[in-house]
């Protein structure tokens, strides 16, 4: 596998008058094949909540969703299960997924008693996945229904940065409408993760395997974007860097020396977007380099680390009658974050009482959204901001359906 790297500028033309100029750089990222290449098998474990409030349906659905998982797993792929309420316990050790039918009733063992304790359970899942072969993709399944009254979220937060620093990625499920979803966010979010909401238990099954499909994809792994900016160039000051496809995150930057590093993790064959707010300052006339990108990886199937992608230069048109050149597809970008942050703003908002301020910052999210030809989204902000507006309060699944359309385009089932 190697690195596919493709740096966009929203407008590679500026005026040479200018004194300071804003651009948007949009850096497009995979892994792609270097010949017949199979996928890496996995090293995966499941952290399932089988708290009290998930008898019945909700458990029945996930161990279903559990064994539709195993039908899929190869003879090279790892597997562990661990089980939590208010302890954790090792239901299924790690191990190599020969023995599917003992795996399997293993699994239908759940029993769903006692309370929720996030961190027990996510400890136990690290532990598993440190026994797993480092030529793997390593990454970790949560799903939880409730909040984590008998745990510490510090303490889950502390494991999600273990998590990335191992190199493993932490997927997090929200099950039904009681999950803490910025406690979650956060997790999947330092873990190079993605968060996903099974609102209804039928859904699960769809949202295991929508993971597990992500998970085979996946080429690289512990990659880093190494961004060199030239003179005169700088990084906005706030929230400069953030993921803008398949999902929006925010990413946190990072200094080497004169170098900017943000951590991307898994690299998949599908195309991941991160978007960088640069501040530039006058430039001479003429076609001048503003930045460099490049990408610092792992590769395990050849056991190879800290590899390193071709290094692509950024260039600016500096022109002495500037003429305009956006580029469109950044220009999506740009409104995908918008549509994220501005749904943020709102929620804010809504926090802090002001229901008029949310309705009005959900409404120019739907607005945006619109923009996006991201219909789905358009309709669940509107609903919302009209819900408001009406002096009706949001449920707690109005609110998390409001939260992942803002990150990514909805999934219906």
């Amino acid at each position: 596998m190697k690195v596919r790297l493709h740096p966009i500028l929203s407008d590679s033309h500026l005026g040479a008058q200018q004194a300071s100029n804003q651009r948007q750089l949009s850096i497009a990222v995979a892994a792609t094949a270097d010949g017949d290449e199979r996928n890496l098998p996995l090293n995966l474990c499941l952290v399932l909540d089988q708290s009290g409030s998930m008898n019945g349906r909700p458990l029945n659905t996930v161990k279903q969703a559990a064994g539709q998982l195993l039908e899929r797993l190869g003879p090279r792929d790892r597997l562990s299960v661990v089980a939590f309420d208010h302890r954790a316990k090792v239901l299924i050790e790690n191990q190599t997924a020969s023995d599917i039918q003992r795996i399997r009733q293993r699994i239908e063992q759940l029993q769903a008693d006692g309370g929720t304790a996030i961190d027990e359970g996510l400890k136990l899942g690290m532990e598993e996945i440190a026994k797993g072969d480092s030529e793997t993709v390593s990454q970790i399944f949560l799903l939880t229904d409730g909040e984590n009254e008998h745990g510490d979220n510090d303490r889950c937060l502390k494991l999600a940065q273990l998590a990335s620093e191992c190199n493993v990625t932490l997927n997090t499920l929200g099950f039904g409408s009681h999950w803490n979803q910025d406690v979650l966010e956060k997790l999947a979010d330092t873990a190079t993760g993605t968060l996903a909401y099974i609102a209804e238990p039928e859904q699960a099954a769809q949202e295991f395997g929508r993971l597990f499909t992500r998970a085979q994809s996946v080429g690289l792994t512990n990659a880093y974007l190494l961004l060199d900016l030239m003179p005169n160039v700088r990084l906005a000051e706030l929230k400069p860097i953030a993921q803008v496809a398949p999902e929006t995150i925010e990413l946190p930057v990072q200094a080497e020396g004169d170098r900017q590093v943000v951590r991307l993790g898994d690299l998949m064959t599908d195309e991941r977007v991160i978007l960088t707010n640069l501040y530039i300052g006058q430039l001479a006339a003429g076609s001048q380099a503003i930045a460099q990108v490049q990408v610092r990886y792992d590769d395990p199937a050849s056991g190879q680390t800290g590899l390193l992608s071709e290094a692509l230069p950024v260039q600016v048109e500096v022109q002495a009658v500037y003429q305009p050149a956006p580029d469109a597809r950044v220009q999506q970008s740009i409104l995908a974050l918008a549509k994220y942050r501005q749904t943020q703003i709102a929620e804010t908002k809504l926090q802090q009482g002001d229901k008029v301020a949310a309705a009005t910052m959900l409404q120019t999210a739907a607005k945006t959204a619109l923009q996006l030809g991201d219909q789905g989204a358009a309709t669940v902000l509107q609903r919302s901001a009209t819900q408001l507006q009406s002096g009706e309060e949001l449920s707690e699944a109005d609110r998390k359906k409001t939260r992942i359309v803002s990150k990514t385009i909805l999934q219906e089932s």
